[in-house]
């Protein structure tokens, strides 16, 4: 038995870490193991980002087997009881957005960034190790916090926290620093080729598309498991209530203007610009309605549809403020309106995205029975087009063909409908929660005692 920074571990079953007196009976759940408690970690398990809702979607699923989740990130929504809030785990604390500015666009970093690398990774550490003995963790999930490096000590610190307790993790990456150019020049190569993600036998890399996991092998050596976004396909979409039947008023729309709904951030790779072109394109009344903010990619984007949008004559509308992942009201008194509710009301969905780690979206419009343009992006291309559904495709360009069948879709319901059907099917059949499910309990498999 060896004693590790107040912990006891021992030789012949390294997962099982505990605190010392803290002994506990574990019985075993749905998946045959012995593990009981599940700690996620991310920069931000909060709001409509497609790390949080995928984050979501395993702890139902894990939640449901007989587990107990709980989580650690610099903001979070789960319950008070089930949360471990650490300031400086968000990329948007001062410290970590200075650490980020100083470290990419550059080839050399001052020794003072180094300095507060290592300060702050030291704090984050100390705050985890608090987490795993406080909600007696088993097992550790990171979430994208091991893949872009947005915050450098948290990485770090998730990183040399496995190393050091050799506690059972199995990290879920949604998309890797080398898929965005602006990581590429960079003075933190070191951190990147420890933690970013690390290659520790204690680690079960998890990946959400097969193009990710070549690149992770190719680049790494390092062998993942494919477990793609899913939706809820088992339990199609309730009717609209009263609460968001007032979606279209409330957006202004009037009776006979066409809803084109954009449903990503305002950030480059989505591609927008091309939704505003295929709206003026389509020369019909219509607004075109974005429902995510700029996210952590700056605002000159967003700035640049604006005046896109202006100069094409589109009603290009930016709706975040409204929407969230609850109702409410917010503070002047408007309805908060969920995706769920919005999605219903739309006629149309543009996806124009260059790059996408996987395609929420896409997902999200074949289980609302929405006809969607996609762009032939690489992992659509590789992963969801073979599968047979039925969109309108372009390929970095909006083409006159396109638009024609978008106008085709518009006005013959009929073969609307037959197409969302057939969309459904397939999707239910790849992406849903079944296959989430099994996929799981495949990965656990291992933890089996």
């Amino acid at each position: 038995m060896v004693l590790l920074n107040g912990w006891m571990r021992t030789e012949t079953n390294r997962s099982k870490i505990i605190a010392v007196g803290k002994t506990r009976v574990m019985e075993k759940n749905e998946y045959g193991t012995k593990i009981s408690n599940i700690g996620f970690i991310s920069v931000r398990l909060a709001g409509t980002d497609g790390v949080s809702l995928e984050t979501a979607k395993w702890a139902d699923v894990f939640e449901k087997a007989g587990f107990t989740c709980y989580y650690f990130a610099g903001e979070l929504d789960q319950p008070e009881e089930r949360s471990y809030l650490l300031d400086e785990a968000h990329f948007t604390h001062p410290d970590i957005r200075d650490i980020f500015h100083n470290s990419f666009g550059t080839c050399t970093r001052g020794r003072f960034i180094t300095q507060k690398i290592q300060k702050i990774k030291s704090l984050i550490k100390d705050h985890l190790y608090r987490f795993i003995e406080k909600f007696k963790i088993d097992i550790l999930i990171p979430e994208n916090a091991l893949t872009i490096p947005l915050n450098i000590p948290l990485g770090l610190a998730i990183t040399e926290v496995i190393a050091e307790t050799g506690i059972h993790t199995i990290a879920h990456h949604h998309d890797f620093f080398w898929e965005r150019k602006n990581f590429l020049t960079n003075a933190i190569w070191d951190y990147l080729n420890m933690a970013f993600p690390p290659s520790l036998p204690l680690i079960n890399h998890v990946v959400i598309s097969s193009p990710a996991s070549e690149q992770l092998s190719r680049r790494t050596g390092i062998s993942s498991t494919i477990i793609p976004n899913v939706m809820h396909f088992e339990n199609p979409p309730i009717p609209v209530d009263e609460y968001a039947s007032d979606v279209r008023e409330a957006l202004g729309f009037e009776a006979d203007e066409l809803f084109i709904l954009q449903p990503t951030r305002v950030v480059e790779r989505k591609g927008i610009e091309h939704a505003i072109e295929m709206v003026h394109r389509l020369n019909l009344k219509a607004k075109l309605v974005i429902s995510h903010a700029s996210g952590d990619e700056g605002h000159d984007y967003e700035v640049r549809l604006k005046k896109y949008s202006k100069m094409l004559n589109v009603n290009t509308i930016f709706v975040s403020d409204i929407i969230n992942e609850k109702r409410g009201l917010t503070e002047s008194g408007r309805k908060i309106y969920t995706l769920d509710d919005i999605y219903p009301h739309a006629d149309f969905v543009t996806y124009p995205s260059t790059k996408e780690g996987f395609g929420n979206a896409f997902l999200e419009a074949m289980y609302f029975k929405k006809p969607i343009m996609v762009n032939d992006y690489s992992i659509y291309a590789v992963d969801i087009k073979p599968k047979g559904f039925s969109v309108v495709e372009i390929d970095g360009y909006v083409t006159d063909n396109s638009v024609q069948q978008i106008k085709h879709l518009l006005n013959d319901k009929e073969l609307t409908s037959k197409m969302a059907e057939h969309n459904y099917k397939i999707a239910a059949r790849y992406f849903s929660y079944s296959v989430l499910q099994n996929k799981l309990k495949n990965l656990m498999a291992e933890y089996t005692r």
